[in-house]
């Protein structure tokens, strides 16, 4: 077939200038990783390698290492005195030597109390070190499906380039077949421009969100990436009332914030023992020069009740006692926050499940059939260029907005599992039937 004229050349240059290889973009993302992204792969591979993950939990065993630090006796001193020299002050001369080992004994009960305000510091940094792992995977799922989300956008426009090119190979026949005007074929040319114009913002957002996966996982943000899979959401079947049950007896802030106050009631155990005495028990050799030698000991013993001494020491149980109150008043804080965001996360999931499953079956599928139908038409000339164009960029816009209204949902589902402290998208048969008091 030989096209002649200036409106033909122009939608030949029209043709040429869009891509034909509108699909490779998003191929060339898993060719370069050679598979597409596994999530739970690189959920593993974060709380490996991530380096948060390992700050806590080298925060955890310094917190660890602390116990047996504060559980010991202090070191022993060893003394040695040298009385009576000669004018010579030959040392050897002394008219009496004496030496002495001395330990300093605490209270019966304030070492163990110190050990366990530290064992609770550790077990605190332990939670601390789970409640990071739970915010890594909530904001490493999040990246995940943002970079789904911005690979979906590229597959749709290059779609859409593709379904253009469709329509500019039909106005141009209905043109040459007399039945159609230049003005489609031009109207055609502005819409390929505006897919062009978007081309760039899109390949952005892609590389944004690679690169944030890539942060996350200590990659270069360059790594390359292959494609994120769609998620396939399982309806969450457990009420309010079971995931609140789940996190009070899950969730690492809560299991810290009990810790805290566990750690601040053993404080002030240890401020009351505070009003006991010290003791320090000697062990010594006297060597006295051209004399008998002989063995001494002695006890001494502090005196924290003497009058100047008390105020401290009602202060400090004051504080201690201050802080337990403060301890317990922000565990319930934390209770309560976790009920609403319980509440409100779960309300928010279910509530992008039905927008998802309106576009899915009922909004997309008449959609396709109104391109469908206006393309029949156009060519039928009983529908305009412009009905064609118009339902073929709502067809878009209402893709775009079903694959957000999935990832929102996902979103939304990561804060809410990580409220809860289980994976509610593939939960074990241990989470489901565990009961929590």
């Amino acid at each position: 077939m030989t096209w002649n004229g200036p409106v033909s050349r122009l939608a030949v240059a029209i043709v040429l200038a869009i891509p034909a290889n509108g699909g490779l973009s998003m191929a060339q993302d898993a060719d370069r990783t050679g598979k597409p992204l596994a999530l739970q792969e690189l959920i593993q591979e974060a709380l490996a390698r991530n380096p948060e993950i390992v700050a806590a939990h080298k925060q955890w065993e310094g917190a660890s290492s602390r116990i047996a630090q504060v559980r010991s006796l202090d070191d022993p001193t060893l003394s040695v005195h040298l009385w009576n020299f000669p004018q010579t002050f030959n040392v050897t001369q002394a008219q009496n030597s004496i030496f002495g080992l001395s330990q300093n004994f605490p209270f019966p009960g304030k070492l163990a109390r110190k050990g366990e305000v530290a064992n609770r510091s550790a077990e605190m940094a332990e939670q601390a070190l789970r409640a990071k792992e739970r915010e890594l995977v909530a904001r490493l799922k999040q990246a995940y499906y943002d970079l789904f989300l911005a690979q979906k956008a590229l597959q749709i426009h290059h779609e859409q380039v593709d379904l253009l090119r469709q329509f500019v190979e039909i106005a141009t026949a209905r043109f040459r077949a007399g039945k159609g005007s230049q003005a489609d074929v031009l109207k055609a040319q502005v819409e390929l421009s505006l897919l062009h114009q978007h081309l760039p913002v899109l390949e952005q957002r892609r590389e944004t969100a690679g690169a944030m996966l890539n942060t996350l996982l200590d990659r270069d943000p360059a790594t390359p990436l292959g494609l994120a899979q769609k998620p396939f959401p399982i309806p969450i079947d457990k009420t309010v009332d079971d995931l609140q049950r789940f996190a009070l007896g899950r969730r690492p802030e809560l299991k810290a914030a009990e810790l805290a106050v566990q750690r601040n009631e053993q404080s002030h155990q240890l401020a009351q023992r505070q009003y006991y005495p010290d003791f320090n028990v000697a062990f010594q050799r006297f060597q006295n020069f051209q004399a008998n030698d002989g063995f001494g000991a002695y006890v001494a013993m502090s005196i924290p009740f003497a009058f100047w001494s008390k105020p401290k020491y009602d202060a400090g149980v004051q504080e201690a006692a201050s802080a337990v109150a403060a301890a317990r008043a922000q565990h319930h804080t934390l209770e309560n926050q976790t009920r609403y965001q319980i509440k409100d996360l779960l309300a928010k999931v279910r509530a992008t499940d039905q927008v998802a499953g309106l576009y899915h079956s009922t909004i997309l599928p008449q959609a396709k059939q109104s391109v469908e139908s206006a393309r029949a038409g156009y060519r039928a000339g009983k529908a305009g260029f412009l009905d064609l164009i118009e339902t073929e960029r709502a067809l878009r816009g209402f893709q775009i907005e079903y694959f957000k209204a999935l990832v929102d949902r996902q979103h939304r589902l990561a804060e809410l599992e990580q409220v809860v402290g289980i994976d509610l998208d593939r939960p074990s048969r241990k989470d489901l039937e565990e009961k929590h008091p």
